[in-house]
């Protein structure tokens, strides 16, 4: 489904050099959207900006580095005078899988520079864009079925995924009055290319069969929900994450 309900709108997208975020920015320029692709390295989003203008779309290629308070600023402040933001998916995110007791304080500081307040700083510098501006907006979090689940080695990883949450709607009731619709998408186990090895491996396949539904989804499975929190059909929805995992969760993970 293309509808072209986001011609005329202008989206930022945090981490689309590849995986999930290539795939939200392709879709919401397929739906119309003028897209800003933002990354650490521009180099990475030369062909995924060079795809979806082939394929007559509209993208630009940001640099965005969100363990760097200036960065974001630098790069939020030169959108809205640009034109604004209507949308933003906050996606960018890393992972550190280690046992508790085996993190260190550049483990911690890494992963949660990125993705608790990395994902905190692009939000609010973007909120206050979308307050001044008085036209509204839609903020769409990336988090995780790991807010609420656990895995052995994914402690810090899980953290930052439930703040992620409580961000979300804490940011949702502050900013309703504005007209800005806060709300998270939690997927479960999506293969890309950073996982692929794993899932192809003989414990991924392990992994997998454990699944109520034995199979992994892959990004486009996270078209409609992203779809639906960006669209004016999202107008009378805050607040909320919605769980995208097949079920992966029924059984726990």
């Amino acid at each position: 489904m293309t509808d072209g309900s986001l011609k005329g709108k202008r989206a930022l997208v945090t981490g689309a050099s590849s995986g999930l975020g290539a795939r939200f920015a392709e879709v919401l320029a397929a739906d119309g959207a003028e897209v800003l692709l933002a990354a650490r390295r521009v180099d990475r989003l030369t062909s995924i900006v060079g795809s979806i203008t082939a394929g007559g779309g509209k993208a630009k290629a940001v640099e965005l580095d969100v363990t760097s308070p200036d960065s974001i600023h630098q790069a939020v402040d030169a959108a809205f005078a640009d034109g604004g933001i209507d949308v933003l998916v906050n996606n960018a995110g890393i992972s550190i899988e280690k046992r508790v007791t085996d993190f260190t304080l550049e483990d911690y500081d890494r992963l949660m520079g990125t993705n608790q307040r990395g994902a905190f700083l692009t939000a609010q510098a973007v909120g206050k864009g979308m307050i001044a501006r008085e036209k509204g907006g839609k903020i769409v979090n990336i988090a995780s079925v790991l807010a609420s689940s656990v895995l052995t080695g994914l402690s810090l990883y899980s953290m930052s995924k439930a703040a992620v949450i409580q961000m979300t709607r804490s940011m949702a009731l502050e900013w309703a009055r504005f007209d800005i619709q806060v709300n998270a998408i939690a997927p479960g186990y999506i293969e890309t290319e950073i996982n692929t090895g794993h899932f192809n491996s003989e414990a991924g396949q392990k992994q997998i069969a454990k699944l109520l539904r034995k199979r992994v989804g892959h990004p486009p499975d996270l078209d409609g929900s992203l779809r639906l929190l960006v669209s004016p059909d999202s107008n009378f929805l805050t607040g909320m994450t919605i769980t995208v995992d097949d079920g992966q969760t029924l059984r726990g993970l």
